[in-house]
């Protein structure tokens, strides 16, 4: 085991001073100063204050110990000792990632056989820069074509202990700005799971969004901390530090995230989810969707409860978006519009905002700016049992004087959104005006409405 010092001096040739070594450097000084092999302790996961929708399963203690080896270069793949040693302690293992020590993915794992184990992560491990290999061999995930450098599911799966997770992600920054078609994937792909957490870790520097859970239920993402900005001109997008799809009873909560997209996102079919507790900076808020991207597809979002958010610098607050009924364009890579579902039982409770763009935003038209044609093509997916309250701070300059957004494409499909306790104010003093449309505005309490500049830039 070499000192971290030692191991410092040996990669400062390979890393020089780019993003993947200032990750590097912020895992060694939060080690001690003498390094442990020893197991880590699984951390308690507790619901405070809010509970889950459902209890969660108990996880049993492992009865065996497998350390992982590496080479410990920085350079060589060391896939073939971490799938040797999971192997070696499914079924009731732990496998240990020492301290102080440096792990190389360079092969996509799928790990959805997982049962009964525990990945206590005290290392630091990076993804490899091998863009064509990645696009070629990253998992598919169907949704809005996104692909993970590995699937993590199974029943029963602990992972946690400290360590980092570097998604190499300056390269795929760089090269989305030369080609928005290309696949980058996701860092952490929780797909398939049941029953299990993920806590005590450090994410940094995903090409794409950090977490995408898939096909899962009963999981908890605790104390997790998240960042990672470009640093070239070329900015890092799509950066969402969690993505719900096709899974239930989800808790994500008392974590910190420093990105550049949705802080959360309530994609296609996720239900029964709580996020508490949580600091966004940068972001693009807590939002449901988007929602309705696909014709035929049927999208369903309800039984979601959102409580003290801390939310820095972003573009929303508390956010809905759902595509409108007929075809539109956001991106060159980023269309749809026509498919259908509902979005019902949703709560904000409890959030402060600072520098944030519009705190409160609920839009049918997501990917439409021509909003004549967006309400001749209303919206196919409702919502319904929308609670926002209790929602305060300052906005930015952006939309002054204007605070908040809620405009839907039709009164048919919009119904019982609700505003309590708001107090959110504009740079130039105004508080709580807000562009409204096709809502009930007797549900909008202390809200100030206008109708005028119904587009949402």
């Amino acid at each position: 085991m070499l000192f971290k010092t030692s191991i410092a001096a040996l990669l400062l040739n390979v890393l020089g001073a780019s993003a993947t070594w200032l990750a590097y450097e912020e895992y060694l000084s939060r080690l001690p100063k003498t390094l442990s092999k020893h197991q880590g302790t699984r951390p308690k996961i507790s619901f405070e204050p809010k509970q889950p929708f459902s209890a969660f399963p108990k996880s049993p203690a492992r009865t065996r110990d497998c350390y992982v080896q590496s080479h410990n270069d920085m350079k060589t793949d060391d896939s073939a000792y971490i799938l040797s040693a999971i192997n070696k302690c499914n079924n009731g293992g732990h496998v240990i990632f020492p301290q102080g020590t440096t792990y190389v993915i360079g092969t996509a794992l799928n790990l959805t056989g997982l049962k009964h184990i525990d990945l206590d992560i005290q290392a630091y491990i990076q993804f490899t820069n091998d863009t064509d290999y990645w696009q070629a061999n990253a998992f598919f995930q169907t949704f809005q074509n996104a692909t993970t450098f590995f699937q993590l599911g199974g029943e029963d799966v602990n992972v946690y202990g400290g360590g980092m997770l570097d998604g190499n992600g300056q390269i795929w920054y760089d090269l989305y700005a030369a080609n928005i078609y290309i696949l980058r994937p996701i860092l952490f792909g929780t797909i398939g799971l049941n029953s299990g957490s993920i806590s005590d870790l450090y994410f940094r520097y995903s090409p794409q969004y950090y977490n995408f859970v898939a096909n899962s239920t009963d999981v908890v993402f605790q104390d997790i901390n998240i960042s990672g900005y470009s640093q070239s001109n070329n900015t890092a997008k799509n950066t969402d530090g969690w993505d719900t799809y096709r899974s239930s009873n989800v808790v994500i909560q008392n974590s910190i995230i420093n990105n550049g997209d949705d802080c959360v996102s309530f994609k296609p079919n996720s239900t029964e989810i709580l996020v508490q507790n949580m600091h966004c900076n940068g972001s693009h808020g807590i939002s449901v969707g988007s929602l309705g991207q696909y014709v035929g597809e049927v999208d369903i979002v309800e039984n979601v409860y959102v409580y003290n958010i801390s939310m820095f610098n972003a573009s929303d607050g508390a956010r809905i978006k759902v595509w409108p009924g007929s075809p539109a364009e956001l991106s060159g890579d980023l269309q749809g519009g026509g498919g259908s579902g509902r979005v019902q039982n949703i709560t904000y409770e409890d959030m402060a905002i600072t520098n944030v763009d519009y705190a409160i935003e609920v839009t049918q038209c997501y990917g439409q700016k021509n909003l004549t044609l967006c309400n001749a093509y209303p919206s196919n997916v409702t919502i319904s049992d929308v609670t926002i309250s209790n929602v305060h701070g300052t906005t930015s300059t952006k939309y002054e004087p204007i605070t908040g957004y809620v405009v839907c494409s039709s009164e048919s499909v919009c119904s019982n959104i609700t505003l309590t306790d708001i107090a959110v104010v504009a740079p130039d003093g105004v508080e709580n005006e807000f562009t409204c449309g096709d809502v009930d505005e007797t549900l909008l309490q202390g809200i100030n409405c206008t109708t005028t500049n119904l587009g949402t830039n």
